[in-house]
């Protein structure tokens, strides 16, 4: 079983994690959806995901950031091929850390 959901959740000021083997796919489009909806309405909360290439997350999302009318700015894309739990920590740890720290300096 892999621990990256625990790690996520217990390293990183996250509400929850998870883990989809193909969120281009039929059912991580659903979980998607699932998630931005849920999230769509709190202006402080960001999606973070890890999966390919940034741009190309943008592009496959597109079309559930339509539906949903979710704020594309509150997703933020890490690219997390080729790393291991710890790469995939370290990585999803510095894009928060990029967004978190604008916001904390304007207040």
């Amino acid at each position: 079983m892999n621990t990256l959901p625990f790690e996520i959740e217990s390293d990183l000021d996250v509400d929850y994690a998870a883990v989809h083997p193909q969120l281009c796919g039929v059912g991580g489009n659903r979980v998607m959806e699932d998630v931005l909806r849920s999230a769509e309405d709190d202006p402080d909360t960001l999606v973070i995901v890890g999966a390919c290439e940034p741009e190309a997350q943008q592009k496959l999302f597109q079309k559930l950031f339509r539906k949903t009318g979710f704020n594309q700015d509150h997703f933020v894309a890490v690219d997390i091929r080729d790393a291991t739990n710890e790469g995939i920590l370290e990585r999803l740890r510095e894009r928060i850390e990029e967004r978190v720290q604008p916001r904390e300096k304007r207040h």
